[in-house]
């Protein structure tokens, strides 16, 4: 909650990104520790707006006896749906923004569907399915694991899973992963995005190394006319100023210290201030 303030105030749902991915936007596996939605959550803040950031499935406070392999995709839609409506009943709020980072774009997409939402914002939404998008990913990976991943891909689009995975990618693929993976491949967020009905923010960094700006122009390209598209220079794919260079790009995700693209907070306030 912003602090100093008078009367009801907008607040801002924030769906994280893929991974085991906390309220503050770091995970327990150690490559992502920048803080990002903690800083996130303290600019809105600041500028009068409230927002809401929870510990996804499984992480942190939300641990429950649900097994990986239980895990689907939709369930993360539940969730937010629950807090959507939650935030809704809370007679502090003016207004209820969706702001789905990565992943959390599309889960984003799918919550505010028939659901009390002002409006959506994605930031570094992918334009694409996520099938798509890992097997663009495992190019980078020496071709034995590229092979095995597609050889796992085909198999669930068989509706089959694969047993044997490289170690490499278990954490990602692995046998307990597939269902929620193929749960996940059956949506297209260019699909997805036509059926919002909503003011819209799309929000992408040129340095992203996860999500490229082509992705920012396919959801604008499919989303209803009037939605604002953002390109930031610099910014990468954790929201902080990053050169192109993949190792100094990959240093920023373990910096809590360095703080968010300024255009990114500045675009985000702009836009749910000058909501109706």
């Amino acid at each position: 909650m912003p602090k100093g303030v008078s009367g009801k105030v907008p607040v801002v749902l924030i769906i994280a990104g893929s991974g085991p991915t906390d309220r503050d936007g770091n995970n327990n596996m150690g490559s992502l520790s920048g803080n990002t939605y903690k800083m996130l959550a303290n600019e809105l803040g600041k500028s009068g707006i409230a927002s809401l950031r929870y510990d996804k499935r499984m992480i942190g406070q939300s641990i429950s006896s649900t097994k990986t392999k239980e895990l689907r995709f939709d369930d993360y839609v539940d969730d937010a749906v629950g807090l959507i409506n939650l935030l809704n009943d809370d007679q502090r709020f003016s207004k209820v923004i969706v702001l789905g980072h990565s992943e959390g774009s599309l889960v984003g997409m799918l919550s505010c569907r028939d659901q009390p939402v002002k409006a959506f914002i994605s930031v570094a939404g992918a334009g694409q399915s996520a099938d798509k998008i890992m097997t663009e990913q495992m190019k980078s990976q020496p071709k034995y694991i590229a092979d095995n991943f597609k050889t796992m891909l085909d198999s669930l689009k068989k509706g089959k899973f694969t047993p044997s995975i490289d170690p490499k990618i278990y954490a990602i693929a692995g046998p307990d992963m597939q269902p929620y993976l193929a749960s996940w491949f059956r949506y297209d967020p260019t699909r997805e995005i036509k059926k919002i009905k909503l003011p819209m923010l799309i929000l992408q960094g040129t340095t992203d190394i996860q999500v490229t700006v082509a992705d920012a122009e396919k959801l604008k390209k499919a989303a209803p006319s009037d939605a604002k598209l953002v390109i930031i220079p610099g910014m990468n794919h954790v929201l902080k100023e990053a050169p192109a260079d993949r190792a100094l790009n990959g240093a920023t995700y373990t910096q809590p210290s360095l703080p968010l693209k300024p255009e990114l907070v500045s675009s985000i306030v702009d836009f749910v201030k000058g909501l109706k």
